[in-house]
């Protein structure tokens, strides 16, 4: 008799035990729920959780957080429920390559402004080249959160 209790009582923690051990075999990640193209900026509403069998092999490193992906740009079209590569998003270029901006110097209390032409688009913090429209010279700048390049920090 005593061995049909330990029996029961076995059973029954297996019973519980079962749904937290399917969900433990689960990964959740953060996966479009709309179509999201090259350049759009990705917002919350975007994104859904889907959970992934543990054992499911990417063919490259996915984002696990949403939080990381929101404010990104899509660097290539992400398909809706499919993993997101770590490498199909980037930090929004706030400087775009070949569009003119303004470029500033500032330094004590002299400020210096003008117009340039970036050799390269950047994100914010970013040490980018651009060319002075005015002189032709090409100058070395840091990205503002504005989209100016400030140059002579």
């Amino acid at each position: 008799m005593k061995h049909l209790v330990h029996i029961a009582l076995a059973a029954s923690v297996m019973a519980l035990a079962a749904p937290w051990a399917a969900m433990a075999e689960e990964r959740i990640l953060p996966v479009p729920s709309v179509t999201i193209y090259p350049g759009d900026t990705i917002n919350e509403s975007m994104l859904k959780d889907r959970a992934f069998p543990e054992n499911y092999r990417y063919r490259t490193a996915v984002i696990e957080s949403p939080r990381v992906l929101t404010g990104k740009m899509a660097r290539r079209t992400l398909l809706p429920g499919e993993p997101i590569p770590m490498n199909a998003v980037d930090d929004p270029k706030l400087v775009t390559r070949g569009t003119q901006t303004q470029i500033v110097f500032e330094e004590g209390g002299l400020s210096i402004m003008g117009i340039g032409i970036p050799l390269q688009s950047g994100t914010l913090g970013e040490t980018i080249q651009v060319k002075n429209v005015d002189s032709g010279r090409i100058i070395t700048g840091r990205v503002q959160p504005d989209g100016r390049v400030r140059i002579g920090f």
